[in-house]
């Protein structure tokens, strides 16, 4: 299989959208040329991922969706489609209890969440070793001493693609992201529902899925 680039999985996607659409309008929802897009829009053509009708514009061609490979999927697939359920502790909940609740769940990252259920912070297995290595007496310490506090937590809304979560993880150097939806807090301004999350585990899950179906 030829493996597509971002640019033409960007426009099977605009087409997808759009269809019939025509070069001119795609070269424009791309920021670029007509003449830039050109060959890209031939050897979709041609590999019959899109097909084009005179006087009519562009639309998608006859192979489907799964054939599309990796890139494709992860732009098709939302969070909320392979989000988990969420691992939650209170901020208040002590160094050990958190530990145990970790290793129970076999999860690498707690969500963190204050008395009114909203997102505090996150904590990790780096960060339960580093305080509790040489310490004894941190195991009685809240959770709230060691977690990465909101708003420096990395999240992700359930609308949003695979491929953005994808990005967020490699970027920020993390196994996994809570799912999230905003809300407005009187007197507290804006703060984050905790709805699920997602792992690396889950989106590798995803591709396997698509070699099997292929």
């Amino acid at each position: 299989m030829i493996e597509l680039t971002s640019r033409q999985l960007q426009i099977i996607d605009i087409v997808k959208k759009k269809a019939p659409i025509t070069g001119e309008q795609i070269a424009e929802s791309l920021h670029l040329s007509r003449p830039t897009i050109r060959s890209d829009l031939s050897v979709l053509v041609m590999l019959d991922y899109i097909d084009a009708k005179p006087k009519v514009g562009y639309f998608l061609g006859k192979k489907s969706s799964p054939s599309l490979g990796s890139g494709y999927l992860l732009q098709e697939t939302q969070v909320k489609d392979i989000q988990s359920v969420p691992i939650i502790i209170r901020e208040t909940t002590t160094i050990q209890d958190a530990v145990v609740t970790l290793f129970l769940q076999d999860v690498g990252t707690l969500i963190i969440c204050d008395e009114d259920g909203k997102l505090a912070g996150v904590a990790s297995r780096k960060d339960f070793l580093k305080v509790t290595l040489g310490n004894p007496g941190a195991v009685s310490m809240p959770v709230s001493m060691v977690m990465t506090r909101q708003p420096k937590v990395v999240t992700i809304l359930p609308d949003e693609t695979v491929l953005d979560a994808a990005h967020k993880m490699i970027f920020h150097e993390v196994d996994s992201l809570p799912v999230v939806v905003p809300c407005h807090v009187e007197g507290a301004g804006t703060k984050l529902d905790v709805v699920g999350r997602l792992t690396k585990t889950s989106i590798v899950k995803l591709l396997l899925d698509l070699e099997a179906r292929g």
